[in-house]
């Protein structure tokens, strides 16, 4: 099932949230070798994490994590501003209807579906919140991703090539790419919208 959660609601949840930075540390760490910092708890946790983010999550019947991803609005800080900036030439302007998405993880042995229900509760987190796109930074085996997935963003930066590429994208959520994003992860556009209201209600959507 697909979940949303604040940071600030991830203790309510000790289980999901604990799965979720473990199975962030064995992608992001053990399995792709990336330069991050893994606790004693074995959870892969960066700073951004204690900024508020959003998560949309998907959950086993048991509770624990099976995928994830991290959007935070560009009026605050961001991975991609902090980090990534040489690489816009002033092609982000932050504002609330831009938000960043970073840490999609997938846990080992995860549903195929549950990528293609992130990228499409992602979408539905942009129309209620009236978010007009999302940003990201990616690598190759990403961009492979999202090809697959029908959601390849619009490219507006890139660096290297093969293991050493690095991308910016930029998503627009539309009618289009939400219908194809729906049958790709087998969830009616009148589901995936309840997703949304269920955990916000129809009165937040902008």
């Amino acid at each position: 099932m697909l979940t949303y959660l604040w940071a600030n609601q991830l203790a309510k949840r000790p289980l999901l949230r604990d799965s979720m930075f473990r199975d962030r540390a064995d992608q992001f760490k053990t399995r792709l070798n990336w330069q991050v910092e893994v606790d004693q708890d074995g959870f892969e946790k960066d700073e951004y994490d204690a900024l508020d983010p959003l998560y949309v999550i998907w959950e086993s019947p048991q509770g624990l994590h099976q995928g994830s991803l991290r959007l935070l609005p560009t009026t605050g800080r961001t991975m991609i501003e902090d980090h990534f900036s040489h690489l816009l030439n002033a092609q982000m302007t932050p504002s609330s209807k831009l938000w960043e998405c970073s840490r999609f993880c997938l846990a080992r042995h995860a549903p195929r579906h549950v990528a293609s229900n992130l990228m499409l509760a992602a979408g539905e987190a942009m129309v209620g919140f009236g978010v007009t796109d999302c940003i990201a930074i990616f690598d190759q085996r990403m961009m492979r991703i999202y090809r697959l997935l029908g959601a390849q963003p619009r490219l507006i930066a890139s660096l290297g090539r093969g293991k050493d590429f690095v991308g910016v994208g930029i998503w627009t959520f539309t009618s289009q790419n939400r219908e194809a994003l729906s049958q790709k992860a087998g969830v009616s556009v009148k589901a995936s919208a309840k997703w949304f209201d269920y955990a916000f209600g129809s009165s937040c959507r902008k």
